[in-house]
């Protein structure tokens, strides 16, 4: 069965066309659109489709980075960091495809973890996965998402969660500060706000501010000059740049906190999974044990989280493998 799958982001959308048998999807063509440059997704599955002389697919879903809203129109989903509102009915008749779903993006991501080997994934804590146990995933990018994972007769359904927009809990003096600067700056706290490229870009500023360290003209012009997350993290990992590393270092330990946090509300006996496009740039630096110092820092409960595996996804389009799988389904 040939299908559509999306992933839907705050900065790229991916397209894919697979055909799908027998619960396992091959890719026909895959295409990047930067979402910024585009009024709408139609207007980028119009651009996608309009050379695709086979018109036989039999459904399509699209994983998107927003809550998903049902409703006696169908399902609808307001793109968290984009000016997009998506409607199912509308890609329907649009596109005459018979079968289109939306799911959060985390969900997409969620079926495509079953999918993924050993290559796909660097694991951060080898741990002791319960079978069948609950599992959870989550991921710093354009923004952060979270999800749940739980067995039902043979396979794992994702739940989505909008975790990511729960208040940011510090840990520590330092964490405390920061929990002012946010509530001056932003006027709440979230964990999104310190947990995404702009979240990374807010803590050098806030260590900058506090004077943790003098900020290296060649960073700021970097900043200035492209995406300022990417070049905290060069500085930080290449350049080894005092304030860049600060930056870095405080965000991998609210990263590992936060992850732990959602293992315990989840239950997540079966693993920990860490998606996300910055994950796999900073793998050095997850690796060096900070991460899964803070992780595990739970008090009684610390036993119980170092029991459970955790795992960085390194596969990319691990959302669009989802969500032509989950397509596929609804055929």
């Amino acid at each position: 069965m040939r299908v559509l799958a999306g992933d839907i982001g705050g900065t790229k959308t991916l397209l894919q066309i697979a055909d799908c048998r027998a619960g396992r999807c091959r890719t026909v063509r895959t295409q990047r659109f930067d979402s910024g440059f585009h009024d709408s997704l139609s207007s980028i599955i119009h651009e996608f489709l309009k050379d695709e002389k086979n018109k036989s697919i039999k459904a399509a879903c699209f994983g998107i980075a927003g809550p998903v809203r049902e409703s006696a129109k169908g399902q609808s989903v307001k793109v968290t960091n984009l000016p997009w509102e998506i409607h199912a009915r509308e890609l329907k008749r649009r596109f005459r495809i018979p079968r289109v779903a939306l799911i959060n993006d985390f969900q997409a991501i969620g079926y495509g973890i079953e999918a993924l080997g050993k290559k796909d994934l660097a694991v951060l804590h080898k741990g002791k996965a319960v079978k069948r146990g609950p599992r959870a995933v989550i991921g710093a990018g354009t923004g952060l998402g979270q999800g749940i994972l739980v067995w039902s007769r043979d396979h794992y359904v994702p739940i989505a969660t909008e975790g990511g927009h729960a208040n940011f809990a510090p840990a520590n003096d330092l964490q405390i500060e920061l929990t002012r600067y946010l509530l001056k700056t932003a006027g709440r706290t979230s964990w999104e706000l310190v947990l995404s490229g702009h979240g990374l870009v807010r803590l050098y500023t806030f260590l900058k501010e506090r004077g943790a360290a003098p900020e290296s003209a060649t960073v700021a012009q970097a900043m200035q000059a492209g995406d300022p997350a990417a070049a905290i993290t060069r500085a930080a990992l290449e350049q080894d740049d005092s304030l860049a590393n600060q930056a870095l270092d405080l965000f991998v330990d609210i990263y590992g906190a936060q992850a732990g946090n959602l293992a315990l509300t989840a239950g997540a006996t079966g693993g920990v999974y860490i998606a996300g496009g910055i994950a796999p740039k900073i793998i050095s630096r997850l690796n060096d044990g900070r991460f899964m110092r803070t992780f595990r820092s739970k008090g009684k409960m610390s036993p119980y989280v170092e029991t459970i595996p955790v795992q960085v996804v390194t596969r990319p389009e691990v959302g669009l493998i989802g969500a032509a799988l989950a397509a596929a389904r609804l055929g």
